[in-house]
C-alpha cells in the first residue's frame, strides 16, 4: 500500500522481501475465505481498536472499508458483505486479488527484490540487507519498514526487527499473541474425545482491568491444549492482561444462554429416574456432548445432585486459564512500535525518513477484517507520509 501511495505520487519505489514472493501471510489470510474488512458503522469498526483506537480512527480517515471495496474493486475483484457483516471477494480468494495488485505495481514502476532481508543501517545511512549472494548496501531518500509482527515466523514476520529499532531509540512494546487460544489444564479423557469440538452458542463473561462485568455471545472450540476460537479471540486482549497482571485468569462460560437460572433449576429439579447425569442435561438443559463433558471436567459431584446449584454452573462455568498460547501461533501480534515513537504520518521521530506501517505498530483487534484493513491503512498513511516529507525537504 505504501508502495502505490509513493508511485502513484511519481516516485522510483523498490519495495524489498525476505522471502521468495510478496504477500505471504496475506495468502494465509485469504486460505479459508478471505475475510477483507467488515461491513458494520463507522463507530462500533473503531471501537473494535480497542486501547488504540483513536490512531486507528485517524488511519481510516484515509483508508476506511469502503475504500478497501473499491481498491478491489479497481483491481477487477467484487466484494459481498456476508450475513454476519464480514466482506469477502467474490470468489473468496486471495491469490486473484494480489496476483492483480502485484502486476498493477509493476506495471506503475515497482521494481520487486526477493531474498532480501533487512538488516538496518549501514553506517552512511545506506539500508543494508542479507540476500542470497551477500549483504548489500541500498541508499534510500525515505523508506517504510511494514516488517510484520512475530506471528506465523515461517512467512516473515518473525520480529527480529526488534532489536534494531530499539538500539537506535526506538519504544517498542514487547510483542505479544493476539487472536490466539488459552491453556487450560484439561483431563487425558476430555483432551482425546473433544479436542477440535465447537461449543455454541454460549455467552462468555469476563471482568475487565478495571473491575466492570461484560459478555458477549459467540462460539468458541475445544482444543487438546485448552480453548480457541473467534469468541476467545475477541476478548483474548482482557484475558491476556488478567493473566500478566494476575498470573492467572478465569473465563465464564453460559453454556444454557438460553435460558434463565431460574428456569433452568426448575427443568433440572424433574427427577431423572434411572438416566444418567449426562443423558439428563441433553434432555433437560439441551447440551451436547461436548457441553455435557466440559460440565464433568468441571463441576464437583455435590453440585451435579443439586438442581439449584448445577443451573448456576450452567449459567456462569469457570474455565481457569493457564496462559496465552505462544506467539508463533497467534493469529497476530499486539504490542510492537509505540504509536508515540511516530508522528502523525507514521515516521519514527528517532529516524527522520522512515516510516512504519502494519502489524510492526502497536495496536491490535480481532479477526472479523479490522486486522487487514488496518494494515492497508496504515500503509496508506505510511506511504502519503514518505510522500509528503520528501516534498517538504
Amino acid at each position: 500500500m505504501a508502495a502505490e501511495q509513493a508511485i502513484e505520487a511519481g516516485l522510483a519505489v523498490d519495495l524489498y522481501d525476505a522471502k521468495g514472493s510478496v504477500g505471504r501471510k496475506f495468502l494465509l489470510a485469504g486460505k479459508g475465505g478471505l475475510n477483507l474488512t467488515h461491513g458494520e458503522p463507522l463507530v462500533q469498526f473503531i471501537g473494535r481498536y480497542g486501547a488504540r483506537r483513536d490512531a486507528v480512527a485517524q488511519w481510516l480517515q484515509a483508508f476506511d472499508a469502503d475504500a478497501l471495496r473499491a481498491w478491489a474493486r479497481g483491481l477487477g475483484v467484487d466484494t459481498f458483505v456476508g450475513s454476519s457483516g464480514r466482506v469477502f471477494p467474490a470468489d473468496l480468494k486471495a491469490a486473484p486479488l494480489l496476483r492483480s495488485w502485484v502486476h498493477r505495481l509493476r506495471a506503475a514502476g515497482v521494481n520487486f527484490h526477493m531474498h532480501h532481508r533487512w538488516l538496518g543501517w549501514t553506517e552512511d545511512g545506506s539500508l543494508c540487507f542479507a540476500t542470497p549472494t551477500g549483504e548489500r548496501a541500498v541508499a534510500a531518500d525515505a523508506a517504510v519498514l511494514a516488517m510484520g509482527g512475530a506471528s506465523w515466523p515461517q512467512l516473515g514476520s518473525d520480529g527480529s526487527w526488534v532489536s534494531t529499532l530499539h538500539a537506535i531509540g526506538v519504544d517498542i512494546a514487547p510483542l505479544q499473541p493476539a487472536n490466539c487460544g488459552f491453556e487450560v489444564a484439561w483431563s487425558e479423557h476430555l483432551r482425546e474425545r473433544f479436542a477440535g469440538a465447537p461449543l455454541k452458542p454460549v455467552v462468555a463473561r469476563w471482568i475487565d482491568r478495571d473491575g466492570i462485568a461484560h459478555h458477549r455471545q459467540g462460539e468458541c472450540v475445544l482444543s487438546d491444549y485448552g480453548i480457541e476460537g473467534s469468541l476467545i479471540y475477541a476478548i483474548g486482549a482482557e484475558l491476556r492482561e488478567q493473566l500478566a497482571a494476575h498470573g492467572t485468569a478465569t473465563l465464564h462460560l453460559d453454556l444454557v444462554p438460553g435460558y434463565s437460572v431460574a428456569v433452568l433449576a426448575e427443568r433440572l429439579a424433574v427427577p431423572r429416574g434411572k438416566r444418567s447425569v449426562g443423558h439428563w442435561l441433553r434432555h433437560r438443559a439441551g447440551l451436547d456432548a461436548a457441553k455435557c463433558a466440559l460440565v464433568f471436567e468441571l463441576t464437583d459431584k455435590a453440585s451435579l445432585a443439586d438442581p439449584p446449584a448445577l443451573a448456576m454452573w450452567l449459567k456462569s462455568l469457570p474455565i481457569p486459564l493457564r496462559a496465552p498460547r505462544p506467539v508463533a501461533e497467534a493469529i497476530s501480534t499486539a504490542g510492537g512500535v509505540r504509536l508515540e515513537a511516530l508522528d502523525a504520518g507514521l515516521m519514527l521521530h528517532q529516524r527522520p525518513g522512515v516510516f512504519c506501517a502494519g502489524e510492526m505498530l502497536d495496536w491490535e483487534a480481532p479477526t472479523g477484517g479490522y486486522l487487514l484493513t488496518a494494515c492497508f491503512a496504515s500503509g496508506a498513511v505510511a506511504g502519503r507520509g514518505a510522500v509528503d516529507w520528501l516534498q517538504r525537504c
